[in-house]
């Protein structure tokens, strides 16, 4: 018995397109479509599971229904010379009556009732096109949004200009705290100063106090010495007019 070909419809069919730059997490997002009257129980593999992130990896799809599948690609360092050898493969089953464990549903499943379809990754980086048209966005935005205010319509800030704001209102709060610890400081540095200047002028007065001590000192010694020269002489003259009068 051959195989049986896939019943649901792929979106992308054939490749899982990645666009880069690759430093922070890149989905693709996969439509699986059931056209037949029947529910399908699906499941994804892929060749590099610690490189991506599939959600949902398994499920049933009503019939007429469509789910999407989001491939979510971790960061890594991207090499262009280097081509990428990933794939996935979407495989499918019809859902039997009943289903009482999806893995034993699985693991019992024959062979030839199962259907499969294959894709490859492929790594793509932004384009100098890419990047203008992406500039030109912007640029048309930007009027829409001016007619809006005209209008007496306020647009909605974005989720970036409000976390923009908040960082603002941060950093201001933490250039007042820092200011008033610089002002503090200040004081305390003008307060040493005024303290050494006190202690400088305590030290010479002590020091001029000190030297005027000695200075005084000095005289009283000096004073006192003609002083006892004329009383030696005194007694010299004393004991010489006694000696020749006796």
């Amino acid at each position: 018995m051959s195989k049986l070909e896939q019943i649901l419809v792929l979106d992308p069919p054939n490749d899982l397109k990645f666009k880069g730059p690759f430093t922070d997490v890149v989905t693709a997002n996969l439509k699986l479509k059931n056209p037949s009257d029947r529910k399908v129980c699906f499941k994804v593999k892929t060749t590099a599971p610690r490189r991506y992130c599939v959600r949902p990896n398994s499920g049933i799809i009503d019939p007429g229904a469509t789910v999407i599948i989001s491939v979510m690609l971790q960061p890594f360092e991207y090499d262009p010379n280097e081509k990428s050898k990933h794939k996935f493969m979407v495989q499918t089953i019809f859902a039997p009556a009943t289903i009482a464990d999806a893995e034993t549903m699985w693991k019992d499943a024959r062979p030839d009732d199962l259907m499969d379809s294959k894709l490859r990754c492929v790594f793509e980086l932004p384009n100098e096109n890419d990047k203008l048209n992406d500039v030109d966005a912007a640029a048309k935005a930007a009027p829409a949004l001016g007619s809006s205010k005209a209008d007496g319509l306020t647009a909605p800030k974005p989720m970036s200009a409000a976390l923009d704001d908040s960082e603002m209102k941060k950093i201001l709060e933490e250039c007042k705290r820092l200011q008033m610890e610089v002002g503090k400081l200040n004081e305390e540095n003008r307060q040493l100063k005024d303290d050494g200047l006190r202690q400088r002028k305590s030290q010479r007065s002590d020091h001029m106090t000190t030297n005027s001590n000695s200075l005084i000192g000095r005289e009283s010694t000096t004073s006192s010495l003609p002083s006892l020269l004329v009383v030696i002489a005194a007694i010299f003259i004393g004991f010489f007019l006694g000696k020749f009068i006796l």
